[in-house]
């Protein structure tokens, strides 16, 4: 519906016309032809000669056309009454961002090796193959220009990376001589005409072109290959500086990862899954909040996640989606991603209507709990992480069904709840959940803390033990103090423990800065420093071998760098108190700055021996307190300036 009467001639409605369009066939993909789970869009398979070239321009003859037939109009969702299925509501996302991607890189070519470009006169009866390198991995549309070759076969295949000949693995993303590309892929027919331009109905993902050519009769001239990115339009606002360039190229690499998962959703990652699981979406809302402070596609996530809850009351795992898939603890999570929104978003309308959520998804837990607040036999699929030790990512657990993750996850969530329901809700429901807390934490302590070893095990029968496990207890504040910081520093040393991976790490890293072992931080990215040897350009979701090599759940850098080193945290729902304790480690000169919903944090600090200098500046009607070494300082809207020793 056109806004205004100059644009109501697009309004839809009978001045419509449309005809089938009889070029397009789908490619679907097997596993083998991408090696692992692929839940994305298929290929398109274009006949040339089937397609109404010029049908986007003003003088197309469109003649022949059908008028559509209106089926019936829109209405309100807030309408008393409609006869028509489509209810419509404001678009609460902006349109995606496109821009053109610079032209690939040709590293392979039947052609000869000083083929610079995909540009090339191709003769008949020939067939032709080149790999192109964008250099680092992009969202996007590829557009392919060419011209004759009637009958010509073009395939254009996508990868994130090639693979070691026969293996799973990948090496360096940056080599390409010996290996296997393997990868999604789309295919033309030509049908002779001139200045054909081929552009994908829907983005492809890709590092690495394969374009293949096999022309019958008729000479076929590629005339240009490159590609318009598209993603979600944030904009970069945080700025980090402690002269250390391998911290500039992780937050780097970490924004790319995240803006290459973030479209109209956020998804799992671009390649294989474009799909907005809530375990990925809480970190990578968290990412967009610390490096945009744009909390609308956090929001519409919140919402989506919200509209798939059962009768029973959980989510689905994931949001929107046509296949059911349910991970318990994924509902937690999501109660997580609301208090999240709260704690550093303005939004309290939109958070108080999301209680109702909460409260359903608590209800299908404390359905399935036992007498002393354990979890018992959970339905569907118990994912807590990637690792070695755990079948499909779950830990295993006793015959009761007692497990120490997700009693932890569900302690978190009563904590979150409470504090959602004091400050918006009924304080009659607040004190219940703080009730189930209290009891669900003494059962924890009784169940899985094992004194001998002076932590917490994943079961009852205490013959497995994590850092996932103890992470949690610490966020839980079931330890605290100097046993919370000594239990997390331990754990996060132990390598006998199950470990986190890229993702969970999150929720370790947050465990340690929580106790007070935030200085430890920049040291314990090691799987970071090894993806980026690896010339990744984007975060994988595990280390090789790994199917996808863009998962924005390992972006979190981009949170802790700000939220962690240089100390800037939300001490207030809608970040109306402002905390700032940094810890350095080893950096002597940091500074750098987030947004905030009135303007921007911004924070810059200088160690000479024990003394700091800190100048910090809050945006009006903003305050909050600097903590440094146990020593606390007031701080007021504007612009402070102090030293500490």
């Amino acid at each position: 519906q056109g806004d205004s009467a100059a644009e109501r001639v697009v309004d839809t409605g009978k001045s419509w016309m449309g005809i089938r369009d009889e070029a397009y066939e789908p490619i679907v993909f097997t596993y083998g032809q991408v090696r692992g789970y692929y839940v994305a869009g298929p290929g398109e398979m274009i006949t040339a000669s089937k397609y109404p070239w010029g049908w986007e321009q003003p003088e197309f003859d469109d003649s022949n056309w059908i008028a559509a037939k209106p089926m019936g109009a829109g209405a309100a969702r807030n309408a008393r009454d409609s006869h028509s299925p489509w209810m419509l509501v404001p678009r609460s996302i902006p349109m995606m961002e496109e821009k053109p991607e610079p032209p690939p890189v040709v590293r392979e070519s039947t052609l000869g090796a000083g083929q610079k470009s995909a540009a090339v006169a191709i003769p008949a009866n020939s067939k032709v193959r080149m790999l192109l390198d964008q250099t680092y991995l992009t969202t996007g549309y590829p557009e392919l220009r060419f011209s004759k070759g009637r009958g010509a076969k073009i395939q254009l295949g996508y990868a994130e990376a090639l693979y070691l000949k026969g293996q799973r693995g990948k090496g360096n993303r940056n080599e390409v001589e010996g290996k296997d590309f393997v990868g999604n892929h789309d295919v033309v027919i030509a049908d002779g005409g001139d200045r054909r331009v081929f552009r994908p109905l829907w983005w492809r993902t890709w590092r690495y072109m394969e374009l293949t050519v096999e022309t019958k009769d008729e000479p076929l001239t590629i005339e240009d290959l490159r590609g318009t990115y598209t993603g979600y339009p944030f904009e970069r606002k945080a700025r980090f500086d402690a002269g250390v360039k391998e911290i500039d190229r992780i937050l780097d690499t970490g924004w790319r990862t995240a803006r290459l998962c973030a479209h109209e959703t956020y998804q799992d990652c671009p390649y294989y899954e474009q799909l907005q699981y809530a375990g990925d979406t809480r970190i990578q809302s968290m990412v967009s909040m610390y490096m945009t402070g744009d909390g609308r596609l956090a929001r519409n996530a919140i919402d989506l996640l919200n509209t798939s809850r059962t009768s029973e009351g959980a989510t689905m795992s994931r949001a929107p989606t046509r296949l059911h898939q349910y991970i318990p603890g994924f509902s937690l999570w999501w109660i997580g991603m609301v208090h999240d929104y709260w704690m550093y978003q303005d939004d309290p309308k939109f958070v108080k209507e999301m209680l109702p959520g909460v409260h359903a998804v608590l209800s299908f837990f404390a359905a399935r709990q036992q007498a002393n607040g354990s979890i018992g036999v959970m339905p569907w699929w118990n994912y807590v992480d990637w690792t070695k030790e755990w079948r499909g990512g779950a830990p295993g657990g006793d015959a009761e069904g007692s497990k120490a993750p997700a009693d932890l996850q569900l302690l978190l969530a009563y904590q979150w709840a409470a504090r959602l329901e004091d400050a918006m809700g009924s304080k009659a429901l607040a004190a219940e959940y703080r009730e189930s807390a209290r009891l669900l934490s003494a059962t924890i302590q009784k169940l899985y803390w094992d004194d001998g070893r002076k932590m917490y095990a994943d079961g009852v029968n205490k013959t497995g033990y994590s850092q996932h496990t103890n992470a949690l207890a610490v966020l839980a504040g079931l330890t605290q103090g100097k046993a919370a910081r000594d239990l997390a520093e331990r754990v996060a040393a132990d390598t006998s423990l199950v470990q986190c991976s890229i993702y969970f790490r999150y929720y370790l890293h947050q465990a340690l800065a929580q106790s007070g072992g935030g200085d430890g931080y920049l040291d314990q990215l090691g799987q970071w420093r090894t993806m980026l040897s690896y010339g990744l350009t984007t975060w994988a979701e595990v280390l090789d071998p790994t199917r996808s090599d863009c998962h924005a759940w390992g972006a979190s850098p981009n949170i802790e760098v700000f939220r962690t080193v240089l100390g800037i945290d939300s001490a207030a729902p809608g970040f109306r108190r402002v905390l700032i304790r940094p810890s350095l480690g080893k950096l002597t000169k940091v500074s750098g700055a987030i947004p905030h919903p009135k303007g921007e944090v911004a924070v810059s600090l200088a160690l000479e021996g024990t003394k700091l200098n800190a100048d910090v500046t809050l945006p009006p009607g903003v305050s909050g307190e600097f903590v440094w070494k146990g020593k606390t300082r007031k701080l007021d809207a504007g612009v402070s300036r102090f030293v500490i020793e």
